[in-house]
């Protein structure tokens, strides 16, 4: 097992303590930081394994992601976070990165140039619109950038100003495989911020994803550094090198026991569990929506009252293993490809494994790895289906998108029910009404994929801005005289 590195303590800190309430990369995340501070942890988690979404299994001896297989490189707080717990050297960007789109009957080209599949130059869209599509993105309206409000749907807006072709085509392929969520009603400003600011900014949406493109391109003559990051045998291992440090740095993480019950007293929070109860001085909620907004119904029903309003999406993830050679020749160049749901077909996407992260590949040099992803906001009953069932839709939706005829010699159904959280219109809004009914008890704070984002990085700097509130505004911070501001 990878070694880990204990969270650094702050000798200055209060031993006071704090319960985690739910083990996923959030909750694990945040007791880290909390350790680092000084603070005695206690980490509940319902079921028999940590790590939530983030799930590192094999097949057939491949190493791969059951789970989440990678994260925004670009943003830091996911990669500082793994080097911190000694997984820097395993940290790899993906040995190919190129995409499809299985549309209109058969794999074309992933557009280069676009920003959640909106494009910056129309021209990247040849054959993948159809002529009267490409038509209409030319006659992109110019219009005062206020009139994008102060929030707007994604597939709205952009059918509105490039027209329905690059919706249904790209951004909602795009945007299910990062929340299995319906882009007309997916929060532009939630999902797609830097989006929204730039068409705030422009007259023209072509002319806003230029303008983002022109930001992030990198400086000088220098190779770009990766968007995504894998960890070689799996991005789950982050969820094992991370309880491994809690651990090492003392932290108490006690499995199979969900929280019950929560209440205020004059001595600090009571939680019951179905083992021993606790006393804290703080808690950091770290579970899913709906289960937070049932523990916090007795002490702020405000908060649970909009936490009862988030809708999550189902998926499930088939992970097959096949004989190399029997593949191999079949299957197109790249990483994959995406499946728009207006095609009318059941598998939403298709990674290949053995291609995309060389350590699969190395593991299992007689093998091919590959996995499809089925599940969207509204069809949950796909997740009713048999694990074979699965299976068998999978290979049918493969044999017609690539010629794929081979069966597996291994199969591996994961069932992520209720995984992912929806981000209407006005998701923030819903957010901060939450956070500030929160902060008005004292030493309580939220963090999960249910507030500033779904991707690693957003969850772990929504955990270590819990963890830094609790430190900072409650008496694990006043019991050493440091105040807010120190």
């Amino acid at each position: 097992m990878e070694s880990s590195s204990a969270p650094h303590r702050d000798p200055a800190a209060s031993a006071g303590h704090v319960v985690v309430i739910g083990g996923g990369i959030a909750g694990l995340a945040a007791a880290h930081r909390l350790l680092a501070a000084g603070v005695r942890v206690t980490l509940l988690e319902a079921t028999a394994r940590l790590g939530g979404k983030l799930w590192a299994g094999d097949i057939e001896g491949a190493p791969v992601d059951l789970g989440a297989e990678s994260m925004l490189a670009r943003r830091p707080e996911g990669v500082a976070l793994a080097e911190a717990v000694g997984l820097g050297p395993r940290l790899q960007p993906p040995t190919a990165t190129t995409a499809s789109v299985w549309t209109r009957g058969r794999l074309r080209p992933m557009p280069k140039g676009h920003v959640m599949g909106v494009p910056g130059d129309p021209a990247a869209l040849a054959g993948l619109l159809s002529e009267e599509g490409l038509a209409r993105l030319a006659r992109e309206p110019r219009l005062p950038p206020t009139e994008i409000g102060e929030d707007i749907a994604v597939g709205a807006y952009v059918a509105d100003r490039l027209g329905r072709e690059v919706v249904d085509r790209l951004v909602e392929p795009l945007l299910g495989g990062v929340y299995a969520g319906d882009a007309y009603r997916i929060s532009m400003k939630a999902a797609v911020p830097q989006l929204f600011d730039a068409a705030r900014a422009h007259g023209s949406l072509l002319a806003a994803v230029r303008d983002i493109q022109a930001k992030t391109a990198p400086a000088g003559q220098g190779p770009a550094r990766p968007v995504f990051a894998g960890i070689e045998g799996g991005v789950g291992r982050l969820a094992v090198a991370v309880a491994d440090a809690v651990r090492a740095g003392g932290g108490e993480i006690i499995l199979e026991t969900p929280a019950l019950g929560l209440t205020r007293g004059a001595d600090g929070w009571h939680i019951r569990t179905t083992g021993r109860p606790l006393t804290a001085d703080g808690v950091i909620m770290a579970a899913p929506a709906w289960s937070a907004s049932v523990l916090l119904a007795e002490e702020s029903p405000a908060a649970a009252a909009g936490l009862a309003t988030v809708e999550y999406a189902s998926m499930a993830l088939v992970t097959m293993a096949f004989r190399r050679d029997e593949v191999a020749a079949v299957l197109p160049d790249g990483s994959g490809f995406l499946v728009p749901p207006v095609d009318g077909h059941t598998i939403k996407a298709s990674t290949f494994s053995t291609r995309k992260w060389g350590w699969v590949a190395d593991a299992a040099p007689g093998l091919f790895v590959l996995r499809t992803s089925i599940g969207r906001y509204g069809e949950e009953e796909q997740l009713q289906r048999e694990d074979a069932e699965l299976v068998d839709v999978s290979l049918r939706d493969l044999g017609a998108a690539v010629g794929l005829t081979a069966r597996p010699v291994a199969t591996e159904v994961t069932r992520w029910t209720d995984g992912l959280p929806q981000y209407p219109v006005g998701h923030q809004d819903r957010v901060a009404r939450i956070r500030e009914a929160v902060a008005k008890l004292p030493g309580l704070r939220v963090c999960g994929a249910a507030y500033d984002g779904v991707g690693i990085p957003a969850c772990v700097a929504s955990a270590q801005r819990a963890a830094d509130e609790i430190i900072a505004t409650s008496t694990l911070a006043r019991g050493t005289g440091r105040g807010a501001g120190e």
